[in-house]
């Protein structure tokens, strides 16, 4: 990754310049798509458009009939993949966490023209998309810290205003238990419950904030009314690393009890119905302790719905929400 941001999760894992080769990936991709795989979502523990070839695997997925979207700091946007990737993206969400310059320096850890040049590069999709070359929705994510809590109104008016971005996302940090940076662990958000009734004013036909009140309100929740099994690992989702390691869990990253493989070395579908995935699903069935696992993880909703299901064995009170929800696949 270029940056090394203040809150990263993964900055345990270190800054290595591993990249999955195209040659592995033209032949992983498809054999994901012939197996069900609906939606790849590039991101992780790098910045996925360093890559050189990212065009390419995009044109790869749309070939394979995989949905693709972006978590990405936007700082690097090839014209290449502008022209060649951007329509077959389903979307984008730039992690932007400030509304100056100088605030994302410090926070991004990088040089304060990478703000202006991530502003630019936002510009130059929101208007291929004006253009009618892409349907792709554009957003943008901050996490809600000390730092930036005065500048979200700021950030607000660029993403909409200045921009014209789909959405803004405001979100709590939550702390990766294996992170070596610890500085956010204890952040109070008592005192940013009311900040979704004041921002939500700025919400219009076309732009919408996306203020995670509900997953602020949960880091208050008792340990006694979660689910307690995880019901989304093995089943629903993997973490493919930069160097190939497939996981069952990005919350574990690391951990052999959650590595299924390698795809340098294994066809997906060998690492998907290996031994070492169903020792996983054995360990989490029966010895995983949710209270050790990461508060609001990625699978968190997806768990809390499972849980409802099989709780309550019939659906959720609103159904329609999820079958008729844009961008179904990528729950």
């Amino acid at each position: 990754c270029n940056h090394r941001c203040t809150f990263c999760a993964v900055d345990y894992i270190g800054y290595k310049s591993n990249r999955l080769s195209t040659s592995v990936i033209a032949e992983r991709l498809p054999e994901m798509g012939q197996l069900g795989v609906k939606s790849i979502m590039f991101a992780g523990e790098g910045e996925p458009l360093l890559h050189k070839d990212t065009a390419e695997h995009v044109l790869i997925c749309n070939e394979a009939n995989i949905d693709v979207a972006f978590t990405t700091n936007a700082s690097v946007v090839r014209q290449d993949f502008i022209d060649r990737a951007l329509p077959g993206v389903t979307w984008i969400k730039v992690s932007l966490n400030a509304g100056t310059p100088e605030t994302y320096s410090n926070i991004h850890q990088t040089k304060e023209r990478d703000f202006h040049r991530v502003v630019e590069n936002l510009k130059v999709m929101v208007a291929e998309k004006k253009a009618g070359n892409t349907s792709c929705t554009i957003g943008a994510q901050t996490l809600l810290l000390p730092e930036n809590s005065d500048e979200l109104e700021q950030l607000i008016h660029i993403c909409r205003d200045e921009i014209g971005l789909d959405y803004l996302v405001i979100k709590p940090y939550s702390q990766h238990k294996y992170s070596n940076t610890k500085i956010y662990e204890t952040i109070n958000y008592t005192t940013y419950f009311d900040f979704g009734d004041k921002l939500s004013r700025y919400n219009t036909d076309s732009f919408n904030v996306v203020f995670r009140g509900k997953t602020l309100e949960k880091y208050g929740e008792s340990e006694a009314l979660r689910y307690k099994k995880c019901h989304a690992t093995p089943y629903f989702w993997a973490y493919v690393m930069a160097d190939g390691s497939v996981y069952g869990c990005s919350a574990y990253l690391l951990n052999d009890k959650f590595c299924y493989g390698n795809l340098n070395e294994e066809s997906f579908q060998q690492i998907w119905e290996g031994s070492k995935r169903q020792e996983n699903l054995r360990f989490i069935n029966a010895d995983l302790n949710i209270s050790d696992c990461r508060k609001n993880c990625r699978m968190d909703e997806v768990n809390r719905y499972l849980d409802e299901l099989k709780v309550n064995q019939a659906s959720p009170s609103a159904p329609d929400e999820f079958t008729t929800s844009d961008h179904v696949n990528f729950i």
